[in-house]
Order: C-alpha cells, then structure tokens, then sequence
C-alpha cells in the first residue's frame, strides 16, 4: 500500500484511514518499532482487554470458582476483631 507523506507543522508525517484504524484497533497510540530495513506500526493492547467478557464467560459455564480459600484451616481471625 502506498501512502503519501504529509506536513504537519514543521514535521512529517502519514494519515491512516478510519477504516485501518478501526481494523486493527489503534486508537490513542501505536508502538513504532524500527527494524533494519522497515519501520513497523503496532497496536498498543489495552490491559486487561477482554477480561470482561472472559469473566462473564467463566460466570456463565460456573468456572469461577476460588483456586485459593478465603481464610486458611490454620488462620485465626480473632486479632481482627
């Protein structure tokens, strides 16, 4: 794909349509990674996407279930009170 270089200010740069965008989820930022012999623009991933769904996910099939107690056979809550 051939893109034309713009002017921006005193600088240079390129404009990606809203469609690419959209594609490949670049919203705010990108990661721009130099390589030796090409430039590579990569989406940064939000943190913790898709744990939402995943979530919910693991509500729905009753997968949530704790893989550590609450309270230990040995732990004594009386110094909590």
């Amino acid at each position: 794909m051939k893109i034309s270089i713009i002017a921006i200010g005193n600088s240079k740069g390129i404009r990606l349509s809203k469609t690419m965008l959209e594609k490949y989820q670049i919203e705010d930022s990108i990661e721009l990674i130099l390589q030796e012999d090409c430039i590579v623009l990569k989406p940064i991933q939000k943190a913790r996407k898709g744990w939402a769904e995943a979530f919910q996910q693991m509500s729905e099939n009753q997968e949530d279930q704790l893989l550590i107690p609450d309270v230990f056979e040995d732990e004594s809550l009386e110094e909590w009170k």
